[in-house]
């Protein structure tokens, strides 16, 4: 849990900071790449976690039905 906390402690510094290092390592050219395929991913979870609450849902009905 502390280590969730860490975040909310980052300050403006810090960021621009991890932003030059990130620069540094993929280079200008790679990170829309690098972008694009995590907000693919963030796309990808959150279709997989609606279509479980929704046989989450599905289920519960059929229940009540019966």
């Amino acid at each position: 849990m502390n280590t969730l906390l860490f975040f909310g402690n980052l300050g403006t510094g810090e960021i621009i900071i991890i932003a030059l290092v990130v620069l540094l390592l993929f280079g200008g050219r790679k990170i829309p790449e690098l972008m694009k395929g995590i907000g693919k991913g963030v796309k990808n979870f959150k279709d997989g976690v609606k279509g479980i609450e929704d046989d989450i849902k599905d289920d519960s009905t059929s229940d009540s039905k019966n």
